[in-house]
């Protein structure tokens, strides 16, 4: 189950940092199956064009993931698999966020630097 999403976070990674790597794409793909071409998260990711819509639709399969083990019954042998692959979801979930903000960050510092060139170098 994680291991779909951590496919799609992959290809929605590869589509907006700009990674051409056909062998990883189809081997990712591989990894989805059918799912690649289904509405719902792990589609949307794979679509994203932007890493705040790669981010949104990562946290919806979270969520999604989270009310899967929710469901299941405390005594199905898959509870421990479950766990730790919420465990691993919720790490990545936690640096893709840090991974964001600090691009945002960057993005507001290049306009800080920005202003402090006009600053020594008024524009006319």
């Amino acid at each position: 189950m994680a291991c779909k999403e951590l496919a799609a976070l992959r290809l929605g990674l590869m589509r907006t940092i700009g990674i051409d790597d056909e062998a990883e794409r189809q081997h990712e793909l591989g990894e989805l199956g059918a799912e690649a071409n289904q509405a719902g998260p792990l589609r949307s990711m794979c679509e994203a064009g932007s890493l705040l819509a790669l981010k949104q639709s990562y946290d919806a399969s979270v969520s999604r993931l989270e009310e899967a083990l929710a469901k299941t019954e405390a005594d199905d042998a898959k509870i421990p698999y479950l766990r730790t692959l919420l465990v691993t979801t919720k790490k990545v979930e936690l640096d893709l966020a840090n991974q964001v903000e600090s691009l945002t960050k960057f993005y507001r510092d290049l306009d800080q630097i920005h202003d402090f060139i006009h600053e020594i170098y008024p524009a006319k």
